[in-house]
């Protein structure tokens, strides 16, 4: 059958590849293999993990897919091809959210290690952006579990784009807003006369990082822009579709590809390596490495859990104010 040809009651629209979901599944098993084991080896589990996880996630959608590429059609009789292929598709696309919520984790943490160049408090920045992740994803999860689903009603497959959508434009502006505040720090070291190898190492790899993400979501606005509607039985209906649902070629390009490259990118250049384990050690005006004071945690385990959980939105540390123009003053770090 022709690529672009649509299947009846295929719940791909096409008939899938079975070669490429493979390759993918083994692709980003390796690669989060190398991701747990980095943050083992870097003592980053804290910092670099959600890559691990995405990775993981990335690995059970495409060996979802790979099932569904076997038992792609849908029937009445038995909801399983429907649900994997839901599963699958709910998978893979919480993931680039959360490989954007990781790089904000990753540039405050290089905020803590030079905060006086800092656009804003670094402790702040996982806790904005996370309570902005929570709400794409959560508009995510539930949108494409409605327009994923053939068997959905037209106004439930509308609904479900349009919270896609949204969720896709949010992903944009936080993008948008992520490349101002690096560019912004980037100028501010260059005027403080920063020249960390550490820091531009990090920083060109959260711009790539982030340019992946970006082509990727526009692929997706665009995607969820055109007639989305899927009627299985319909033959013309499946025909007026848009065309990058109708060729699996932009999906295996434009997501499976470029979430794969954003893995082995945090596998090749993982922060880990080149950022100090403790949150106290900062770099001073002078280049050197400077250990800060260390504030108390009295915070019971279940605070400091929920804490982590909710991407430090709940159960904030109280910290004392810390005058960082004077890290100078600090003893010099052995690290």
């Amino acid at each position: 059958m022709a690529a672009g040809d649509p299947v009846l009651y295929s719940l791909y629209v096409y008939a899938p590849s079975k070669g490429a979901p493979i390759f993918f599944t083994i692709a980003y098993a390796i690669s989060a293999l190398f991701h747990i084991w980095q943050c083992y080896r870097y003592k980053a589990f804290k910092l670099i993990g959600l890559h691990a996880v995405c990775a993981v996630f990335f690995t059970a959608g495409y060996a979802l897919r790979d099932y569904g590429a076997f038992n792609y059609m849908y029937s009445v009789t038995t909801k399983v091809p429907l649900l994997v292929f839901i599963f699958s598709q709910v998978f893979i696309f919480i993931c680039p959210p959360l490989l954007e919520l990781a790089n904000y984790h990753v540039l405050g943490r290089i905020f803590y290690y030079v905060p006086y160049c800092s656009p804003l408090p670094p402790g702040r920045v996982l806790s904005i952006f996370g309570g902005l992740m929570g709400l794409i994803e959560a508009l995510n999860g539930l949108g494409v579990a409605l327009s994923a689903n053939p068997s959905s009603s037209r106004e439930q497959q509308t609904l479900g784009s349009s919270l896609t959508i949204a969720a896709l434009a949010i992903q944009l502006v936080v993008i948008i807003v992520f490349i101002c505040l690096a560019v912004l720090f980037r100028r501010r070291c260059g005027k403080a006369n920063i020249h960390s190898k550490a820091v531009r190492i990090i920083l060109l790899t959260l711009y790539v990082s982030m340019t992946l993400i970006l082509i990727r979501c526009i692929y997706r606005l665009v995607e969820h822009t055109g007639n989305t509607n899927v009627e299985l039985d319909d033959l013309e209906s499946l025909r007026s579709l848009s065309p990058i649902l109708r060729y699996e070629a932009f999906f295996y390009i434009f997501e499976a590809t470029l979430m794969l490259i954003n893995s082995v990118l945090w596998n090749v250049w993982n922060p880990g390596r080149f950022l100090p384990k403790d949150y106290h050690i900062y770099l001073a005006r002078d280049g050197t490495e400077v250990e800060g004071e260390k504030d108390s945690d009295d915070r019971p385990l279940l605070a400091e859990t929920v804490h982590v959980l909710t991407f430090g939105i709940l159960f904030r540390r109280k910290r004392q104010t810390q005058q960082f123009q004077e890290l100078d003053e600090y003893p010099v770090s052995n690290h």
